[in-house]
């Protein structure tokens, strides 16, 4: 195989959240080790036996932009000079563009499998050619869960805090004694399952570039948050992200330990909520690190393949956002101009999506 293979379980699970180690001195760097193109390697869920999965009638909705804003569109510096992989910063213009005010929600993704009866990735059947040396037992559907450790971790081994739960899914985002709240961002969705939502809806998934514009909302200038300067304007915090100690305490001073329900916080100069933190969201585009400097400028969509260089053999899409779990002490990529990453066929639960449509 050419992704890597972890043991069991070390997770036959994704883990799409954003893993920026920030050490605590300049001496603890290694570049060599964890973070060394920027984002830190996290094991992938590896290819589902799609074969398996009862086919569904996808294209059936019509389209409507109820719930959703329109976007200007326009010119606009997009990236950081802050990560490797959102380097140069460069001038991108989009068309105006409609786009979902919140993540899509446990409701929303509902009406979607009771129109299609649309089987997500991580509820079907796992291929035992696809895990090698795992006993066949061992494979049964299941996610990646965030499951905080009860002491102090050191930082470079995602698998600390990382769980491959047995029948987690977006119905049981952290297993099967757990239930999804309809109002909450719908969760452990891979690529794959949000393209076909955003089909039914008759929309799509947005590219990088869109997504970026809208949550910069209209703001000009190199502001280190997507909503201004402070991360907590007026003392208050504006986003669901980690506070406290990374893994093992969360603060909570946001409110939440983890979901928190759309619309929580304030929207937006263009009326999106939860652009920042809450949950990772897909993007249309593959992932390749060197893309900006290739780029075009008008309306870009992303490289035509996707390479990782801390996973070669994995297939990629840009993730952007953040999640609860994006904290200074170990997870940066919520900042204005950031990127994440996760291989296709992956979900967690802190990843999630959001759609466009064309106007």
């Amino acid at each position: 195989m050419t992704i890597r293979a972890f043991s069991l379980l070390a997770l036959l699970g994704s883990l799409a959240a954003c893993q920026e180690k920030k050490p605590q001195t300049a001496e603890a760097v290694d570049s060599a080790a964890i973070c060394s193109t920027g984002v830190c390697k996290v094991p992938s869920r590896f290819a589902a036996l799609r074969s398996e999965a009862p086919a569904a009638d996808t294209a059936g909705a019509v389209a409507s932009v109820n719930g959703m804003v329109r976007i200007p569109g326009g010119d606009f510096a997009m990236g950081s000079d802050d990560f490797e992989d959102t380097k140069p910063v460069h001038t991108v213009h989009v068309d105006p563009f409609w786009m979902d005010e919140h993540e899509v929600t446990n409701a929303e993704f509902a009406a979607f499998v009771k129109a299609t009866k649309y089987v997500t990735v991580a509820e079907r059947k796992l291929n035992p050619a696809d895990y090698p040396g795992v006993p066949a037992d061992k494979l049964v559907p299941g996610s990646a869960v965030f499951t905080p450790p009860a002491k102090p971790v050191p930082l470079d081994d995602p698998l600390q805090w990382w769980e491959y739960v047995a029948g987690a899914n977006w119905r049981h985002p952290k297993g099967p004694n757990t239930v999804a709240k309809p109002n909450e961002p719908v969760v452990q969705v891979c690529y794959e399952d949000a393209a076909a939502y955003a089909k039914w809806a008759g929309k799509r998934l947005p590219t990088e570039a869109e997504w970026e514009f809208a949550a910069r909302g209209g703001r000009t200038g190199k502001h280190p948050y997507y909503w201004g300067d402070q991360l907590k304007p007026n003392g208050k915090w504006v986003a669901n992200i980690h506070q406290g100690h990374f893994p093992d305490r969360n603060a909570k001073e946001d409110g939440f330990t983890e979901l928190a329900p759309v619309k929580t916080y304030p929207a937006n100069p263009y009326g999106l909520y939860d652009m920042d933190g809450n949950v990772w969201e897909w993007c249309a585009d593959y992932y390749r690190p060197d893309y900006y400097a290739k780029s075009t400028k008008n309306n870009p969509k992303g490289p035509n393949d996707s390479y990782d260089p801390q996973e070669p053999g994995a297939v990629k899409r840009v993730q952007r956002g953040g999640s609860f779990l994006c904290s200074d002490q170990y997870c940066i990529r919520y900042k204005a101009g950031s990127r994440g990453k996760g291989e296709v066929s992956s979900g967690s639960n802190n990843l999630g999506f959001r759609c466009v449509k064309g106007i």
